[in-house]
């Protein structure tokens, strides 16, 4: 009886412990824009790094199928509150769209940690992200050195209603209308960041304005698509190009002459310190309310400096 008694004992306490792990372990659901471009990739890896660094912590990445979906992404974050998250990360595609859900969650008690893009909501922890405004008028600086201060660019952004688009864009204008008397922004087209249609439409601005002087693409699949078509209508070198983010395939095209530069962003650090982020508030720490992740142009000079 006595063995029976010593044995309940410690199976308690081995249950006991059990639990108490089971409490220490933390649920984060990082929610991103699309699960195809690396920038979200990177900002998946700095997350889960973070999450393993710390310990306890789950990473549950989730994304629309499509390039841009808000609606899918409120679902997403809808499940994250009816699974009751610890945390919930988040790139909203829409500024406006995702408010309310982020509410929603705040309202349950959840830390939301706005990664990369803003919402117009309240009461989130804090918000990692670029200064978009000044990477766009960055950019302009780059594109008007290239074209030397003169002649007509176009613009391919990605999806309209997310506030580093708007932001991007903004700059760029911004810019090139204070500094630059002598450059026309003759078109503004949206891919959504989807590269067979950023290909498309620089193709179709190419063939309406054969004396184009550039292009400044927002975001890695805008880039890419107005790459190939410099490549395919060959006047590499001839219209000058400024993307934004980084990846293979912009890398080669700075190395293969068909984009000038590209505006690159530290999307592992967004995930990296996001997770900390959470991680703080979820144990009372204070966390400040914004995080400049930090942006640079690089050219095929500057690649060498960049870690590929």
């Amino acid at each position: 009886m006595k063995h029976f008694a010593l044995l309940f004992v410690v199976a308690l306490a081995l249950v006991s412990c059990l639990n108490a792990r089971a409490e220490e372990s933390k649920k984060f659901v990082l929610v991103t824009m699309d699960s195809q471009d690396e920038h979200w990739l990177k900002v998946k890896e700095g997350a889960e790094k973070k999450a393993a660094e710390l310990g306890g912590i789950e990473i549950s990445f989730r994304a629309p199928a499509g390039k841009v979906d808000p609606n899918e992404q409120m679902r997403m974050v809808e499940d994250a509150i009816n699974q009751e998250a610890d945390a919930i990360l988040l790139a909203p595609s829409d500024k406006a769209a995702l408010a309310g859900v982020v509410e929603n969650a705040v309202e349950a008690s959840i830390p939301v940690v706005i990664i990369d893009s803003p919402v117009d909501a309240e009461g989130y922890v804090t918000f990692l992200a670029t200064d978009n405004y000044m990477a766009g008028a960055l950019a302009a600086e780059r594109l008007a050195h290239e074209i030397n201060q003169k002649g007509k660019v176009a613009i391919i952004n990605a999806q309209p209603g997310a506030g580093t688009a708007i932001a991007r864009e903004k700059g760029f204008v911004d810019h090139m209308k204070k500094y630059f008397d002598n450059i026309d922004i003759i078109a503004i087209q949206y891919s959504n960041g989807d590269k067979v249609l950023a290909l498309n439409q620089a193709t179709d601005i190419l063939n309406a304005h054969p004396d184009l002087a550039g292009f400044y693409a927002c975001n890695e699949g805008s880039t890419v698509g107005v790459s190939r078509a410099i490549e395919e209508q060959g006047v590499a070198g001839k219209v000058k190009v400024v993307g934004f983010d980084m990846s293979k395939d912009v890398i080669s095209a700075i190395e293969n002459g068909l984009i000038q530069a590209s505006a690159v962003q530290n999307p592992y650090k967004m995930g990296f310190d996001g997770v900390q982020a959470a991680a703080d508030a979820i144990a009372g720490k204070k966390v400040v309310d914004k995080i400049d992740t930090g942006v640079v142009i690089v050219g095929k000079d500057e690649l060498a400096k960049v870690n590929k």
